[in-house]
């Protein structure tokens, strides 16, 4: 494959063939984490960090903040996609830590899209004529998407959906901040689609999105390694007072003086969500915080309506996560 861009020097193939149990222990997973954020901020001119208020991109948060403090490095912007079906409790969230954190956020929006629906009062699952949206959106509904009907629905779990909120809404931010690098919380757990992902992947062909590449710090981890992850190191390294290792049984199990609002933690996951992709299409998977619950036997993402490998694997190729 050739160097993209030429001042760069990735390992492309790192991380192929592997997976989670490849890396025994939460600080064999946290060794890797760090080496590939470190290679990341090193190489790339412009890269950004997706973040999206959930466990598994604050998590990739925490490692590129702790690289670059360590290195001396600059933290990157981070970009969040709003697809205009987000819990609230999730814009504040992410409002609230950017501050907190002094993150630079760029809010990646389909706007043509969002002023339609805003326009015309719609609310998720009516309808968009495709004759309405912008020469751009046609371009990928027809072209791209293949897609005939004259109108699709507002909602995220549909192909055009989920292209025209995510997908375009990112790549459009990726060329408009000329961005060669994405830092992504993706795992090799989560779904079949992401199973072969390595930890530097290459996203060049022009024609689907801006070439850029995808670094990948956290696929090593499984989903209990994420709240092993929080609740002995992000929680206690970000929260003056918090002992390492106090996993908390409710919202109201932390150490004294300490709410909610002063933890990394959306607070969808106490209430029981294990994913938190849309208001919409998006329901708490059993009463108990996230991370209490029987993860080896239940599937992370069975509250959400989308999920359908098919559909992934395809929205995958046009440039989704």
């Amino acid at each position: 494959m050739s160097a993209f861009p030429d001042y760069l020097d990735v390992d492309y193939s790192d991380g192929e063939g592997e997976e989670p149990e490849d890396y025994p222990s939460i600080e064999h997973k946290i060794e890797k984490a760090i080496e590939v954020t470190k290679t990341g901020l090193e190489q790339y001119e412009n890269p950004v960090v997706m973040w999206t208020g959930g466990k598994d991109s604050t998590l990739t948060l925490y490692f590129v903040k702790e690289v670059a403090e360590q290195h001396d490095l600059d933290v990157p912007p981070v970009v969040f996609i709003d697809h205009y079906q987000h819990f609230d409790e999730l814009i504040d969230f992410c409002k609230h830590w950017a501050d907190e954190w002094d993150l630079d956020v760029i809010w990646a929006r389909n706007t043509d899209v969002g002023e339609y629906v805003d326009e015309n009062g719609l609310t998720p699952g009516d309808d968009i004529p495709v004759e309405a949206l912008s020469e751009h959106n046609q371009h990928h509904i027809r072209n791209l998407l293949e897609y005939e009907e004259d109108t699709f629905p507002f909602l995220l779990d549909t192909y055009v959906g989920n292209h025209l909120l995510k997908t375009v809404a990112l790549n459009d931010a990726l060329e408009e901040y000329d961005v060669d690098g994405v830092i992504s919380g993706v795992r090799w757990d989560e779904q079949e689609a992401r199973a072969d992902e390595t930890f530097f992947s290459p996203r060049h062909d022009p024609d689907i999105y801006p070439p850029h590449d995808r670094i990948q710090p956290i696929l090593q981890f499984a989903e209990p390694d994420v709240w092993d992850a929080f609740w002995n190191f992000v929680v206690p390294e970000t929260v003056e007072g918090y002992p390492a290792g106090h996993v908390p049984q409710n919202d109201e199990d932390l150490p004294e003086g300490l709410t909610m609002a002063d933890i990394p933690v959306s607070p969808k996951y106490f209430a029981g969500f294990r994913s938190l992709g849309s208001e919409v299409s998006t329901d708490k998977s059993a009463d108990e915080p996230a991370w209490l619950q029987d993860m080896e036997n239940t599937t992370e993402r069975a509250g959400r309506a989308q999920d359908k490998e098919d559909l992934m694997e395809r929205l995958r190729d046009l440039g989704y996560m």
